[in-house]
């Protein structure tokens, strides 16, 4: 079982809409509700989730998937 950051996926939103956030070989990615991808800092990744997981925005959600073999290495 690998446990890198390239392991997870990231999964932040609400009733209408996801986005979400992983790590590649290049480094962190966004893809927003509309399909954009983004390039990210480690700390940018941070500033967007702390919200999510202290529970300050109401009706947002986080949730992180676990993938044995990411497939999203190549982007």
């Amino acid at each position: 079982m690998e446990l890198t950051n390239t392991s997870y996926i990231i999964l932040i939103g609400t009733k209408n809409f996801s986005e979400r956030y992983y790590r590649n070989k290049a480094g962190w990615l966004k893809i927003s509700a509309r399909d954009r991808t983004f390039r990210m800092t480690a700390e940018q990744v941070l500033n967007h989730v702390l919200p999510a997981v202290a529970g300050i925005k109401p009706n947002l959600t986080i949730k992180v998937e676990y993938h044995a073999a990411n497939v999203r290495n190549d982007l």
